[in-house]
């Protein structure tokens, strides 16, 4: 499951995907994921809470606040304490059905880069330090996916109001 960028943000994550994602890696847009995992037989309910969560609702306030490295890769931190709230109600909502990594903490943030050398992914993060300025990023909705196997196929798509 993840947020859904407005298209002016969509368009700058993925363009710093293609600049430095390993191309053959590339194989899905920039997402901000909300969780990992969830099984085929919460789908129904995951699109009527989704639902829920969505219709006739603000988007909620979104913040680029800094970089972070991913040791073999870099991201954008993600700061929203309404998203995290949306999170936190479907995170108690299929508490049974979670991974152990959507159990744990979450750290909301967009991966530019990964599965690169350490060095390389040091040079990306310092090149990116250099002219970050913290910005706002619409989020325009929620939207659930199947995984199978390579790039994703979409499940469902709630927009804000």
């Amino acid at each position: 499951m993840t947020a859904l960028f407005g298209r002016q943000d969509h368009a700058w994550f993925n363009a710093l995907r293609r600049e430095h994602y390993p191309p053959e890696r590339n194989v899905i847009d920039a997402h901000l994921t909300l969780f990992h995992q969830l099984p085929p037989s919460a789908a129904d309910e995951l699109k009527r809470r989704l639902s829920a969560a969505t219709r006739g609702v603000r988007a909620p306030r979104v913040r680029v606040t800094g970089l972070m490295s991913l040791g073999r890769g870099v991201a954008y931190r993600i700061d929203s304490p309404e998203l995290e709230a949306i999170r936190a109600e479907l995170a108690e909502a299929f508490a049974g059905l979670l991974s152990a990594q959507d159990s744990g903490r979450w750290r909301p943030h967009v991966t530019v880069q990964n599965k690169v050398t350490p060095v390389l992914a040091k040079t990306v993060l310092a090149a990116l330090s250099r002219d970050f300025e913290p910005r706002e990023v619409e989020i325009a909705g929620l939207a659930s996916w199947w995984y199978r196997g390579g790039p994703w196929d979409s499940n469902s798509r709630h927009m804000f109001a």
